[in-house]
């Protein structure tokens, strides 16, 4: 539960002026399962309760509930009341997603780390990919002109990158980025409303795949850097900053 803080704060970013106070009531429930241990099946204070805990009215208590029932973290239990669910970890992680601001520091962050990984598994790509695998590859990339919305369009661009993943044929690696996807989908939504960027997409992975077709890891590890800082362009200069 060690993510429920870092959302309160990110929901305060978002709403210095308390704007949403559904938002603010959720991220305290979340502190609070947090601090009370609460595990799989154990329930929730009532929502009479959760009122007085958060400071906030009862519509916005079941408000929250029900926006938190929404990531999978708890579930309702007739004549029990709300229970927390069994996948209250991956729903932790969603929440946390799905209210994160993306800065440019933390875009740097995330795509520093996505960085060590994706140009550090391309020597391993390079060594063993087959033709079949490549061809694999261009049909995912193929998907991703076709996207009739944003999220689609970020869920085609994600499975560009977890096939790639895949070919490093580590277990852990793979566990670990299904893991991340909210986090990943949410940077890969960035200017995607954008329709030539579907398109800018499709062909820097095309240039990926053909420096795999060429067995050429320095071309790889130099245009999977370049496409991991394409989305840069379009977060705001952050206050302060010399650029």
């Amino acid at each position: 539960m060690e993510n429920s803080q870092a959302v309160r704060e990110s929901v305060a970013r978002r709403h210095p002026g308390g704007s949403s106070a559904v938002d603010a009531a959720a991220g305290r429930i979340l502190d609070l399962i947090r601090s009370r241990q609460l595990n799989v099946g154990d329930v929730l204070p009532t929502e009479r309760e959760l009122s007085e805990i958060t400071g906030t009215s009862r519509n916005t208590v079941r408000e929250a509930l029900r926006a938190i029932r929404t990531y999978g973290l708890i579930e309702p239990k007739p004549r029990v009341g709300a229970v927390l669910a069994n996948g209250h970890g991956i729903a932790i992680q969603n929440f946390f997603a799905a209210h994160m601001d993306v800065s440019r520091s933390s875009f740097a962050d995330i795509q520093g780390f996505r960085r060590i990984i994706e140009v550090g598994i391309g020597d391993h790509i390079v060594l063993n990919i087959t033709n079949e695998q490549i061809e694999a590859l261009d049909a995912v990339n193929a998907r991703i002109v076709e996207s009739r919305s944003i999220q689609e369009a970020a869920e085609n661009d994600f499975d560009f990158h977890m096939a790639l993943i895949g070919l490093a044929d580590n277990r852990m690696l793979s566990d670990m980025y299904s893991f991340l996807s909210p986090v990943i989908l949410r940077i890969m939504t960035i200017g995607k409303e954008m329709r030539p960027v579907l398109a800018d997409t499709r062909a820097a992975h095309g240039e990926i795949v053909a420096a795999l077709r060429a067995r050429d890891r320095v071309a790889y590890a130099y245009l999977m850097s370049r496409h991991l800082d394409f989305a840069l362009r379009f977060l705001p200069e952050e206050p302060g900053s010399d650029t």
